[in-house]
């Protein structure tokens, strides 16, 4: 089983400076890139701001998918109430019809 992070840093040297990328797995051989940075004088300033900016990153991203549970759950708990209602309203319609035909 493959221990692999969905997001990850990517540092890389372009001329005279660091460019820092976050990537992100896409598909077992697609990563795209979400966010970068460039024109830092070393190597360990990009890496620096790379893990800062990756942190904050997915607490962004993890209050995101908090956001849309809680929206998608509320609307789950929606749609159960309605069809829940109109079960018990098929229901007194079906016992509306059965006492018609025994008067």
């Amino acid at each position: 089983m493959s221990d692999s992070k969905k997001y990850g840093l990517r540092v890389t040297q372009v001329e005279n400076t660091w460019k820092t990328e976050i990537t992100r797995r896409m598909t077992a051989t697609k990563t795209i890139v979400s966010k970068s940075q460039d024109g830092f004088a070393t190597e360990a300033e990009a890496i620096a701001w790379g893990e800062q900016a990756l942190q904050g990153f997915l607490s962004k991203q993890a209050d995101r998918n908090k956001r849309k549970t809680e929206k998608h759950l509320k609307a789950k708990s929606l749609a159960a109430a309605i069809a829940a209602e109109s079960a018990v309203d098929e229901d007194e319609i079906v016992d509306e019809e059965d006492e018609d035909d025994f008067n």
